[in-house]
């Protein structure tokens, strides 16, 4: 017992040493953008919001270009993904399979090279490229495997198939099916997935950084711009609002994931 209790504080101690070194420069970052003059430290020149009231008037059109963009990605994710992942579970061949792996290969390419592949593609048509929704394509082309990959992976662990043919064997149809049987199943997998998708498209730069325009600045770009352009206490108060919003993302990602491990097992 002394000895799981020995190992037990030593495993707590190395786990908060590697959090401390993990979240020590975030939250450096956070006091500089609340700090006067981060020159003279926090406790000599004071604690002060004006940073960040200037970033929401030099950036705020950032904020909400961003969520907009977050929030049709995930219509289009929703739209496209959960049928795909109803049909690969519904497909479990090896075509399928391969369909699988081929919706994964936008996430192993490098961000910049898939820009890149859009502006060759789609540059030149028309008013495309200096649109927002020129951004959307490529977050959804970017997040929609983990849309599928979530969903599919909860559709196959609550044994799908065999639930929608006992539903069938009663004479349900196939909307009612979907409706009574498929959704409530993948439900789980469809929000994980979900949040997954609008925290991701909040947080996309590598890409984004190219197929951007000065009038469609997302919040990843600008808080770019703002390190390289402005005074760091700027800089870092931009990086306060970010983890404003991506923060209660990422715990309703973290109970989604739980819920979704729930069903598995």
């Amino acid at each position: 017992m002394r000895r799981r209790g020995a190992g037990f504080a030593a495993g707590l101690v190395f786990s908060g040493l590697v959090a401390l070194f993990l979240i020590g420069p975030v939250v450096l970052s956070v006091l500089a953008g609340l700090t006067v003059n981060y020159q003279r430290g926090l406790i000599e020149s004071g604690v002060t919001l004006r940073w960040v009231g200037r970033v929401l008037e030099l950036y705020g059109h950032t904020i909400g270009l961003s969520v907009g963009i977050a929030l049709a990605t995930l219509a289009c994710s929703l739209a496209l993904g959960v049928p795909m992942a109803y049909a690969l579970a519904r497909s479990p061949g090896r075509l399928a399979r391969l369909a699988e792996e081929a919706l994964v290969m936008p996430v192993a390419i490098p961000g910049i090279a898939t820009g890149l592949a859009l502006i060759l593609a789609w540059g030149a048509v028309g008013g495309f490229r200096t649109h927002w929704t020129f951004i959307l394509v490529g977050h959804v082309l970017f997040t929609l495997p983990f849309m599928v990959r979530s969903t599919l992976a909860v559709m196959l662990a609550v044994g799908l198939p065999t639930l929608e043919e006992a539903a069938r064997a009663l004479g349900a149809g196939f909307l009612t099916r979907i409706v009574t049987v498929v959704l409530p199943n993948a439900r789980p997998g469809i929000l994980a997935g979900a949040l997954m998708v609008v925290t991701l498209s909040l947080g996309e730069f590598n890409m984004t950084l190219l197929l951007h325009t000065p009038f469609t600045m997302t919040l990843p770009v600008g808080l770019a711009d703002s390190y390289a352009s402005m005074r760091l206490e700027i800089g870092s108060a931009y990086t306060l609002v970010f983890l404003v919003l991506l923060i209660p993302l990422l715990v309703a990602l973290q109970w989604a994931a739980d819920r979704t491990a729930a069903v598995r097992r």
